[in-house]
């Protein structure tokens, strides 16, 4: 497998006109290697480009980027979308919607569109992303991501401020499942998220859609059926914790959910669970589970929504699992593709360098040419990748080695690499 095929394969991928061809794709080339900092440096001294084209590409053409991730994604969800099925041990749902946020760490709060993130362990300076992925497969496709726009930001630049969640239902709202997996049933689509998207703007946005399951927050208004029924709408709500402590005689199940490794299901995880058919404050009819680990009753447990009333309780215990490769897929970007390594000022720069960061992410798992199928991590598909480019640099030096002069001149390319660094 040469460097050119690799290339041409990837311009195949993003189509991007002739004068930016060969900074982008020195650029996602660099991004899909392992090095140690993905920083604009780095790439130069990897491409043999100067510095400023990549910094220019960044502040110039952030558009480029977006919209080369909204193309490939829609390509990577509809070459999946082709021979679909279910999502793994469900049998209601094909496709998951996935919504997390992420910080970005920064080192000064004086960078463009920056704030300070009370994240559990004090407190963090950086940009926030809402992050939308598709699972269709098992296979994680990353949807343009949600920037979070600070109120001064706004007003620099002339944007009205909106919060996370008023971005998501918009999001949400806009996105149209056909462009990406054709025409479909939404009953076999399923949102994903975690209490802090516990929202009956969301959810209602959800609900009008698709199905959804979400992690109640402890003070969610709930009611039973019954009460529902018999008393007025807008009274007699109770909290969900006390909703399952005040209906004691729901029976608790247990459940078994198989975790694989290696693709071989060795470990079961056993919870316990009560279900129950009720109504969530503003927004209609769900199902609601309490659950809790089955040998560890330690009073941390976690109430769950569903809108789908076919689910059972182990069906919406597996479909919130999926929620872990949102988790999984923020490490990844952040430990192998350099997500938080950019180190400009604006804030377009670190939009654009975001999306080529997601846009790589694809390309790697979309198995590339000459990376055979058994590269199952990211990091073996990067040093696969690497190899490709090492086995050309040999080449061309051999090829000028074996010229006239070429001793001559590979010496000298040696001492000016040399005083350079």
């Amino acid at each position: 497998m040469s460097l050119n095929k690799l290339k041409k394969w990837i311009y195949h991928h993003i189509s991007i006109n002739k004068r930016l061809e060969i900074v982008a794709t020195y650029y996602l080339l660099f991004l899909m290697i392992e090095v140690r900092k993905h920083s604009l440096e780095e790439s130069a001294r990897f491409s043999g480009l100067n510095k400023s084209q990549f910094s220019k590409f960044l502040s110039k053409h952030q558009d480029l980027a977006i919209y080369s991730l909204d193309k490939l994604s829609k390509k990577q969800a509809k070459q999946c979308s082709k021979t679909i099925k279910y999502l793994k041990d469900t049998s209601l749902w094909k496709v998951a919607i996935l919504i997390d946020s992420t910080i970005e760490n920064r080192s000064s709060i004086h960078t463009e569109n920056s704030q300070k993130f009370n994240h559990g362990q004090g407190f963090v300076i950086g940009h926030q992303w809402t992050n939308i992925l598709l699972i269709i497969n098992d296979m994680i496709i990353p949807l343009p991501p949600i920037p979070y726009y600070t109120k001064k930001y706004c007003r620099e630049n002339g944007l009205k401020f909106k919060t996370e969640h008023d971005s998501v239902v918009e999001y949400l709202n806009l996105l149209n499942l056909e462009e990406y997996i054709g025409q479909h049933d939404p009953k076999e689509v399923v949102v994903i998220a975690d209490s802090g998207y516990d929202d009956k703007k969301i959810e209602k946005a959800i609900d009008k859609k698709w199905n959804f399951i979400i992690a109640l927050k402890e003070k969610r208004s709930v009611k039973s059926e019954n009460e529902y029924q018999n008393t007025p709408k807008s009274k007699d709500w109770s909290q969900v914790v006390a909703f399952f402590k005040n209906h004691r005689r729901l029976p608790w199940q247990t459940i078994l959910i198989p975790t694989d490794e290696d693709g071989k299901k060795k470990k079961r995880m056993e919870f316990r669970a009560r279900q129950a058919i009720g109504y969530l404050r503003d927004v209609g009819r769900a199902q609601l589970v309490c659950s809790e680990w089955r040998k560890r009753p330690d009073g941390r447990r976690k109430h769950l929504a569903c809108n789908d009333l076919r689910a059972t309780a182990r069906q919406i215990l597996i479909g919130y699992r999926i929620r872990w490769l949102i988790e999984t897929f923020h490490k990844e970007v952040k430990t192998y593709l350099g997500f938080e390594d950019v180190a400009t000022q604006g804030f377009a720069s670190v939009q654009a360098h975001v999306h080529w960061v997601y846009c790589a992410y694809l390309l790697l798992h979309a198995h590339p040419p000459g990376v055979p199928e058994p590269a199952k991590t990211i990091a073996e598909k990067q040093r696969r990748v690497k190899q490709i480019i090492d086995h050309q640099e040999k080449r061309q030096v051999l090829q000028q080695l074996t010229q006239i002069g070429g001793v001559e001149r590979y010496k000298n390319q040696l001492r000016r690499a040399l005083a350079a660094s």
